[in-house]
């Protein structure tokens, strides 16, 4: 194997310093995705002449909802015999801290994520979000489906600067190698996931400038999360198993919780019927 047709990959996980203060790429990263999304739900806003003291709290809901269901879907789906066996695993599950055997805890981040929590998480905290402004619940999911693309491209790029959630071994041209890992080419899971994720923003745009009516009906949600979790579900297959149980599975637990969700966005596409069906009205 000649290494040299790789892209060796080991970046520093600090972007710079701020005095005594750390600022990680993956910080960073989570930092421009909600940002940028920020932005682009503000102008939607703006364009709908919604009002804008209706906006303020949204950011802070949207924040929160995704950080706590990324880290509970995370802890309960991938590792829950660890941090459901004791008292001090659980305040781990909750604070971005470790304890130490001699009883001692150091601060570690939140090193699990899981984008399926974080999908339950947003639209939990949307429905709070629209209960306290009497917003058309459909119109923000809507609305937040256009910019989520952005950040989930952003949280990926993140990853693939942690270089965490590797794909596995390969001899495509294209492959890295993560020294921080091992020395073994992979595809870089990560990079295809940020890539999918930055196309798909601007179909989503390019559908809102054709049809900006369509913001309402639930559309965009449903395009939204049946693209991600589409190319989820068939990126997963290069990308290496995170959990040990996963290798006796014929779909990982990424594929798994997919499903759903696509089934759910194209039910969203489709329209308001089966919704009226349930006694949901849109």
């Amino acid at each position: 194997m000649n290494n040299l047709l790789y892209i060796l990959w080991n970046p520093d996980l600090v972007a710079f310093n701020i005095g005594p203060i750390s600022v990680f790429w993956y910080s960073l990263c989570w930092l421009i995705g909600l940002a940028s999304a920020y932005f682009i739900v503000k102008r939607l806003y703006k364009e709908q002449k919604i009002k804008p003291e209706l906006f303020d709290p949204l950011f802070i809901y949207c924040f929160v909802g995704i950080l706590v269901g990324m880290r509970l879907g995370h802890c309960l789906l991938y590792d829950p015999d660890y941090f459901l066996s004791s008292g001090k695993h659980i305040v781990e599950m909750i604070l971005p801290i470790h304890f130490m055997e001699d009883g001692s805890w150091k601060f570690i981040g939140y090193k699990g994520l899981a984008s399926h929590g974080g999908t339950i998480g947003l639209i939990i905290a949307l429905w709070f979000y629209v209960r306290r402004t009497k917003i058309n619940i459909w119109r923000v999911l809507d609305n937040v489906a256009i910019a989520t693309p952005v950040t989930a491209c952003f949280i990926r790029l993140g990853n693939l600067m942690n270089s965490e959630i590797i794909g596995k071994a390969t001899d495509v041209p294209w492959a890295f190698i993560f020294e921080r890992v091992d020395m073994t080419p992979r595809h870089p899971g990560q990079l295809y996931e940020a890539i999918a994720y930055a196309i798909f923003f601007f179909v989503g745009w390019y559908f809102y400038r054709k049809k900006p009516q369509r913001v309402g009906t639930g559309f965009f949600f449903g395009l939204c999360i049946t693209l991600i979790f589409t190319a989820r579900f068939f990126i997963e297959f290069t990308k290496d198993i995170q959990k040990d149980f996963e290798a006796s599975m014929l779909l990982n637990m990424g594929q798994l919780l997919s499903i759903p969700f696509v089934i759910i966005g194209i039910l969203c596409m489709k329209g308001g019927k089966w919704m009226q069906k349930l006694g949901i009205e849109k």
